[in-house]
């Protein structure tokens, strides 16, 4: 399913819902996270995004093993395959930090959602912690996607 879609590896096609995705997920979270005001307009969207964004995550990762076993079976071995698991090893910490951005984003919404109108105040511990941690993985997150693609962009655009 990840190999290949139609005559085209999947990884390059499957690798642009992450490249959209994910940013708007790290946005959306720390948004969501600093200014109350907008939660009310933006709560559904950063929901869907931290369910939609490490999915694609997980798509890209999945496809990019299934292009570098395919590399592999076509016998490209040395460089490309180094440089490859270097890629490699960034796109599995994007993944994971992804997920937890998601998770931490899903637990504030969560949270705001059923607190504050239950009648009850947003606590200023909860939301210090809420906004340090989204902040903290959502710049994680943006740090090992750039990386991701960045060292995805040189494979490919070097002549190897």
């Amino acid at each position: 399913m990840f190999n290949r879609i139609g005559d085209i590896p999947a990884h390059p096609l499957l690798i642009h819902a992450a490249v959209v995705f994910i940013p708007l997920l790290i946005i959306g979270a720390i948004v969501y996270a600093l200014l109350p005001q907008v939660r009310g307009r933006i709560g559904w969207a950063v929901v869907a995004l931290a369910v939609i964004g490490p999915i694609s995550a997980l798509f890209a990762k999945l496809s990019g093993q299934a292009l570098r076993q395919h590399l592999i079976d076509e016998h490209f071995s040395g460089t490309i395959i180094t440089r490859i698991d270097q890629h490699m090893s960034y796109g599995n910490m994007t993944l994971w930090f992804t997920i937890a951005l998601g998770v931490a984003t899903l637990g504030v919404v969560g949270y705001l959602w059923r607190v504050v109108p239950a009648g009850g105040s947003e606590s200023i511990v909860a939301r210090a912690v809420g906004v340090v941690v989204t902040v903290a993985l959502g710049a994680v997150t943006g740090y090992y996607v750039f990386r991701t693609g960045d060292t995805g962009a040189h494979i490919v655009w070097s002549g190897i």
